[in-house]
């Protein structure tokens, strides 16, 4: 088996479950109607395979997770993953990091962004916006209870509407939760 990996990358590891996933060929229909709305909608991957397990969590953790990360208004695609990213550096999540690293730069092509993050990790010093994003991200996943009205208003100054914010607390938020099920459930291999 190949070694964990413990440094950031936009290089996508292999996740490898603790656990073994659920097999399609035997699984029962509540798991297979809960893994009909996958994550991005590309497929059953070892993670989503592990989370039927529980059928009924998945069946709404999914299409959330969809809403929060594809949603067409508020915060463009690029920024929820930049959002993603933040929370992920912060909770050491190599899988998710490199995930949305590459989704980041599919989008944009800003290699300088994520080399930034993935050299200086929280002293990455970014263009303005992008800076106000992951400085939000990174202090959510850090110290939830020290977020407040100035934060808000530092990202009003970088040019995020009231949706916006709300679309990064959604994505960081709701990294904060999968950088914790991908840790406590399997782990990242070269």
């Amino acid at each position: 088996m190949s070694e964990p990996i413990h440094h950031f990358t936009a290089k996508v590891p292999t996740w490898s479950p603790y656990v073994t996933p659920v097999d399609l060929a035997t699984a029962t229909e509540a798991q297979l109607k809960a893994m009909k709305v996958t994550p991005s909608n590309t497929g059953f991957s070892p993670y989503v395979l592990t989370l039927a397990h529980d059928p009924e969590s998945l069946e709404v953790r999914s299409p959330l997770f969809n809403l929060i990360m594809y949603g067409k208004d508020g915060l463009s695609s690029a920024e929820r993953e930049l959002g993603a990213v933040g929370a992920s550096v912060v909770n050491r999540c190599v899988y998710c990091a490199a995930v949305h690293a590459s989704r980041f730069l599919g989008i944009t092509k800003r290699t300088e962004v994520i080399d930034a993050i993935f050299t200086d990790e929280l002293d990455a010093r970014l263009p303005p916006r992008d800076q106000a994003l992951f400085d939000f991200a990174a202090k959510l996943s850090t110290t939830p209870v020290e977020v407040g009205a100035d934060d808000a208003k530092a990202l009003a100054e970088a040019g995020l509407s009231e949706l916006e914010q709300l679309d990064l607390v959604l994505s960081a938020a709701l990294f904060g939760w999968a950088n914790r099920l991908m840790h406590t459930l399997g782990e990242p291999r070269a």
